[in-house]
């Protein structure tokens, strides 16, 4: 059995320092005694069943939580692997304030196929989302729990225009969109419209709005 600080730094070092138990048990066969107990103490976070994060700068777990958008980031990293997830839709429209307040789901691109919805430990859903993810416009982005991709204000309003329901928040989906015509312009929009080869109508008549904003 390893000691409880060896188990909080192999934690620690795993991306997002967030980890599955079915990735650390075979350290002992206690180990999800240790980390049940490690989360009661304020060592140690369950964000989702089975998935654990250290809190960053000696915070205790009792008292400090994840913004939802990084708690599901980190299962979903710890689930697929690191660089895996990317932030989109609705969780990145949080992250770039185009969504202001704290809303119950979030959205994460994964590779492969469709995954059940995760409900996070301390509330809200987690959607992963099968994309190809080489072609999505990404940015590294520092979170609470360390750096991970985000895809771009303009990929971000794009995804949110063409699937508005992933997520099951559609009103909330394309009032982000206006509210990310502060951050992406025509040209921008159409750069991703052409990585994909396809536009919907709320997309064509979004790059019809963008085109009558005056250049600053």
């Amino acid at each position: 059995m390893p000691t409880d600080v060896e188990l909080l730094r192999t934690i620690e070092r795993a991306p997002l320092r967030t980890a599955r138990y079915a990735d650390l048990e075979a350290l002992g066969n206690n180990v999800w005694r240790q980390l049940d107990r490690l989360a009661d103490e304020g060592g140690l976070i369950r964000l989702a069943k089975g998935v654990y994060t250290v809190p960053p700068d000696g915070h205790d777990g009792r008292h400090w939580k994840p913004a939802l958008e990084t708690a599901g980031l980190a299962v979903a990293t710890a689930r697929m692997g690191n660089r895996n997830a990317v932030l989109m839709g609705l969780g990145a429209a949080r992250h770039w304030t185009a969504i202001p307040r704290a809303i119950a789901v979030t959205t994460v691109a994964v590779p492969g196929v469709i995954r059940p919805a995760v409900e996070l430990e301390h509330g809200g859903t987690l959607f992963m989302i099968p994309r190809e993810l080489e072609k999505l416009d990404v940015i590294l982005e520092r979170t609470e729990l360390g750096d991970a991709l985000v895809t771009t204000p303009a990929q971000t309003m794009y995804d949110l225009l063409m699937r508005p329901n992933q997520g099951k928040m559609p009103d909330e989906a394309l009032t982000a969109t206006q509210n990310f015509r502060g951050q992406v312009d025509a040209q921008e929009l159409w750069a991703i419209c052409e990585q994909y080869g396809r536009a919907n109508k709320a997309v064509r008549q979004m790059l019809r709005d963008l085109e009558e904003i005056p250049n600053a």
